[in-house]
């Protein structure tokens, strides 16, 4: 593993499952990893257990803690991070969860999958724009899913309030995430790592990888000497073509207005 021990990196959803590894596989390799989870008594959990079991040392591990399902929370994570650590080189945005049975609206009026696994995200980069170019090679890398390819974004009703279906809310949202890598303000992938046995395994198979594994995929991109393109998609180490949708000027532009309205960020 490459020497990491100038990066700080970022990573959302880092409590469990292939956010936990990749935080481990980054510390590993001297990395300063913000680690993230919904509760600071979950994000200390992780840290505890990374020091215990991995044996890493614990000053490289830096917990904070946000629910993605408010919009204030991530605010509130965004100015932590660039007060406390105005240089990130990189920034992983793998939180993520299944939509769940029934159609559920956040208290900021989103779809809670929608918001949870792209609008936090898509929020949390416009806010790190700052740190994440105060110098260059910034990067972000969106960890998405090869589900992305059987979604369409529902412009009228993104909510998906008229016609909801768990799959397609959550197809739905590894879209988004997989169109903003194509965001030019700050360069950026997407990866689908790999179905793995996680929380949201049933989504794809009955069995999957470690998440070690897929984890791997992502730490690969983080590493400086790993030159990346805008916009390019993964699937695991090897780079394919996004759905078509991925690769439109126009879907960008579209896609980043409706989310500024969404996140309160629009004129």
């Amino acid at each position: 593993m490459p020497d990491l021990s100038s990066r700080t990196v970022l990573v959302t959803g880092a409590t469990s499952g292939i956010g936990l590894e990749t935080a481990r596989l980054l510390a590993d390799g001297g990395a300063t990893v913000l680690l993230h989870g919904r509760t600071a008594e979950e994000t200390r959990a992780a840290v505890d257990r990374l020091v215990a079991m991995s044996g890493i040392d614990e000053s490289r591990l830096r917990p904070c803690a946000a629910d993605f399902t408010s919009l204030e929370e991530v605010e509130a994570l965004a100015e932590h991070v660039v007060r406390e650590h105005p240089h990130l080189d990189v920034l992983v945005n793998n939180a993520g969860m299944a939509a769940p049975e029934r159609h559920t609206v956040t208290a900021d009026g989103n779809e809670i999958a929608f918001q949870v696994n792209f609008l936090a995200h898509y929020l949390l980069t416009c806010l790190l724009e700052p740190a994440l170019t105060s110098d260059p090679g910034g990067r972000v890398v969106n960890v998405s899913s090869t589900l992305h390819r059987t979604a369409s974004i529902q412009w009228a009703d993104p909510n998906r309030a008229r016609r909801y279906s768990r799959l397609a809310a959550y197809a739905q949202s590894q879209l988004a995430l997989t169109v903003f890598a194509a965001d030019p303000r700050v360069t950026a992938v997407s990866v689908h790592p790999g179905i793995c046995d996680t929380a949201l395994l049933p989504l794809y198979a009955l069995e999957g990888a470690e998440p070690a594994e897929g984890a791997a995929h992502i730490v690969r991109l983080c590493y400086p000497a790993v030159e990346i393109v805008n916009g390019a998609y993964y699937d695991r180490a090897e780079r394919v073509d996004p759905a078509p949708a991925a690769q439109e000027e126009r879907t960008v532009k579209r896609l980043n207005k409706l989310a500024d309205l969404l996140v309160g960020r629009a004129a």
